[in-house]
């Protein structure tokens, strides 16, 4: 790809259409850009980009830059059906993504990390595990910072990155020298629409590596461990149910091989999934030639990432949980399954295409004692719950609201869990603009209890002094 003699169509204009943007720019080639949202966040990018020579796309010619563009540079955030990647398709033009582009552009040593649910606690924990043991490691992609900005400012240090299914539509040339599969659950059908396509997009990781690469396969996921079928990497596997070749839990202790690494009960962070995150991530840093010592350092340092199952505060003797980062099925029950105390769990937010029937019937069995519904698919959980029998159910429309009645519903010594099981778009911009929120309002909560608590002792004082008279 000669880019001084190509012209681009870089279509949505999030961190990765911005740095992709960027990169062509600085590269000379001819940089069109365009998205649908007119936000101010957005029109400042645009501002940016065409101070470094871009030139915004007039909406009534959107429809024809196939015809004078010579690729399409798509954000994740828009579906590869949308009818603009579609009229490249058909006109025979490229469709690529910021991820291809880095893909293409990289020299350096990457680990990969895909899967439903786990990607930024796996990410997060495997770049500290190398940092502690003295590499130079940096943590990018889907977790936050695109790919192709991190190894421009980064041209020698390892990319740990967390990649997306909605980044696998455009991903062909990506070859990572350790590719991580986590899991794959019921995700996103409202894009992929069916799960052998959700599948098969997982699957894309592994697709370029040769027999000098590594998969890193979860065996007790029976849809993951087949993919050791279709890759010629080697593959190591890691369990939490069986000793395998690669990193296993038994009798409480976690092995890579032979040899123990540390107790199951030294990993900071808590819950079966976050088990399976360490023993992937030891087998990463095991390949990448760091001690034990190190690797069982830093698990038992890490401090977990943002919004996925962090306490925020206590009020009335009630513990609130924020589990933003809880988007699916899978991650929501994970998350219920941590919990220690009866629960008031908020559901609710942007459908993604569940049957929701299951997560219900499991809640049925949990330690969740109400649930507060919220948000556009508020009725659709609704009618999964009358379904099943769950009858401890509120329902009500905006986030705030859902948030207090919760607090309401919950008792002393009971816990209120934000895990939407759920996308955030219908109310935010993304899952940590929700969390944020969430923190936000019941530290309200926690300040107007206190304030309370100091009148009611102010008042008693104030009657123990009348009384004394």
């Amino acid at each position: 790809m000669y880019l001084k003699r190509q012209s681009f169509l870089v279509f949505g204009l999030s961190k990765s259409g911005k740095a992709a943007a960027k990169y062509l720019l600085s590269q000379g080639a001819l940089v069109y850009v365009y998205d649908e949202i007119e936000s101010e966040r957005i029109l400042q990018a645009v501002a940016e980009l065409e101070a470094l020579g871009a030139k915004k796309l007039p909406k009534e010619k959107l429809e024809s830059a196939n015809v004078f563009c010579d690729a399409l540079v798509l954000s994740p955030g828009i579906p590869i059906d949308h009818p603009i990647a579609v009229a490249f398709k058909r006109g025979g033009k490229g469709v690529i993504s910021e991820c291809e582009l880095a893909a293409r552009r990289m020299r350096n040593p990457m680990i990969a990390v895909t899967g439903t649910n786990g990607k930024t606690t796996t990410v997060s924990m495997l770049t500290e595990i190398l940092k502690n043991g003295g590499l130079h490691a940096v943590a990018c992609g889907n977790i936050g910072t695109p790919i192709l900005e991190t190894i421009e400012k980064n041209p020698d240090e390892i990319m740990v990155a967390e990649i997306s299914s909605f980044q696998l539509e455009t991903l062909s040339s990506h070859c990572p020298h350790i590719a991580i599969v986590l899991n794959v659950t019921e995700d996103h059908l409202n894009r992929h629409y069916t799960m052998e396509n959700y599948i098969f997009l997982k699957k894309k990781l592994l697709k370029n590596m040769t027999e000098t690469e590594f998969a890193v396969l979860n065996y007790d996921d029976l849809t993951v461990r087949a993919f050791a079928e279709k890759t010629r990497a080697r593959v190591l596997y890691f369990s939490l149910k069986e000793r395998v070749r690669g990193a296993y839990f038994e009798k409480g202790d976690l092995y890579f091989g032979k040899e123990k690494i540390m107790s199951a009960d030294e990993v900071s962070v808590g819950g079966a999934h976050n088990l399976q995150n360490a023993l992937a991530a030891i087998i990463a840093a095991k390949i990448m030639g760091i001690n034990s010592t190190d690797i069982a350092a830093a698990l038992s340092s890490f401090k977990g990432v943002n919004h996925r199952i962090q306490t925020v505060t206590q009020a009335r003797g009630i513990t609130f949980v924020d589990d933003s980062k809880g988007t699916n099925v899978d991650a929501t029950l994970k998350a219920v399954t941590a919990m220690q105390a009866e629960t008031v769990l908020l559901l609710g937010g942007k459908d993604k295409g569940y049957n929701y029937d299951l997560l219900f019937t499991e809640l049925k069995k949990s330690c969740v004692i109400h649930t507060v519904l919220y948000g556009e698919n508020r009725y659709a959980l609704l009618q999964s719950a009358r379904k099943v029998g769950f009858d401890n159910v509120s329902v009500c429309m905006g986030f705030e609201v859902a948030v207090r009645l919760a607090a309401m519903q919950a008792k002393q010594g009971q816990t209120v869990l934000l895990s939407p099981a759920s996308a955030s778009f219908d109310e935010f911009a993304n899952y940590e603009e929700r969390g944020d929120k969430f923190v936000e309002i019941v530290r309200e909560l926690a300040e107007e209890n206190s304030q309370s608590e100091d009148a009611k002792e102010e008042n008693d004082v104030l009657d123990d002094a009348i009384e004394d008279e």
